[in-house]
């Protein structure tokens, strides 16, 4: 609709066509794997908040957040920046070898949730089928420096392209390991709670997805993890397969399920601002 707020990203944005993919939910737990392997940053989310309890709560908070500052109202993305930012100012953590108290909101921190984010919608995205040209891929990259200024970053300091991305997580490398937080992650996302009468569910549907979005781990995060997974080969066919049969879900049904915001984006804007991944490239 003429006049209309387009947010932050806007239709025309790499963002906006990939974030109304169903993979975004594989990514966002391999998201998880990958941010619990830098021992400060998954510290101070276990120090502070209730994992086993509500780890679903967070996961929700985290694709609202991300369905937000994607496709609502550049004031709705603010406010949800400005949220983050308030929260994350309160909260501390304590490194139990040497007693060190810290503030979640360190830049380093935040720049690897971050960037764990980004290359985790990234590699999943593209490695079950969404057809993403490396340009377009380095322009996705680049647009996410908004978001990282939204949770209080600079974004002159954050990765602009796959080739920074890269030098990033080669520099970081060294910082990461599988302590104790990190395994309590691990079982979680293997063996979440779950009601008696669902665990036949959960053993055949959820640990699929566990162990797919595991599968798709860089090879230093299965070695510091030390939980073998399927060769490169079987995990790439996994992800496609999965990306196939998840895409024949009509979007508009994918799209019902709350908060809704695509659907809200699209009466804002007009139903040419339906996010499509032919629409890349054009």
């Amino acid at each position: 609709m003429t006049g209309a707020d387009p947010g932050l990203f806007t239709p025309d944005s790499v963002t906006w066509q990939m974030h109304g993919d169903p993979m975004m939910w594989i990514a966002g737990i391999r998201a998880l794997y990958l941010q619990a392997l830098h021992p400060r940053a998954v510290r101070g989310v276990m120090q502070n908040s209730d994992f086993r309890r509500d780890a679903w709560g967070r996961l929700m908070r985290t694709a609202n957040f991300v369905g937000t500052t994607t496709y609502g109202t550049t004031e709705a993305a603010e406010r949800a920046g400005a949220r983050v930012r308030k929260i994350h100012r309160m909260l501390t953590a304590t490194d139990p070898d040497t007693g060190e108290r810290y503030g979640v909101d360190e830049p380093d921190l935040l720049l690897w949730v971050h960037c764990a984010e980004i290359d985790s919608y990234l590699h999943v995205l593209r490695g079950s089928g969404f057809r993403l040209t490396d340009t377009e891929a380095d322009r996705y990259i680049g647009e996410h420096r908004q978001s990282a200024r939204l949770v209080g970053l600079d974004p002159g300091t954050v990765p602009a392209d796959r080739a920074e991305l890269a030098a990033y997580f080669e520099k970081v490398r060294p910082d990461l390991a599988a302590g104790p937080e990190a395994r309590e992650v691990d079982d979680f996302l293997l063996h979440p709670p779950t009601h008696p009468l669902l665990v036949p569910v959960r053993e055949v549907l959820w640990r699929r997805v566990a162990q797919l979005a595991y599968a798709s781990l860089p090879p230093y995060a299965h070695e510091l993890y030390g939980r073998p997974a399927p060769p490169p080969a079987t995990a790439a066919r996994q992800l496609r397969l999965t990306g196939l049969l998840l895409r024949r879900v009509p979007a508009r049904l994918r799209w019902q399920l709350p908060p809704k915001h695509i659907l809200r984006a699209m009466a804002r804007l007009g139903p040419g601002a339906r996010p499509a991944p032919y629409k890349l490239g054009r």
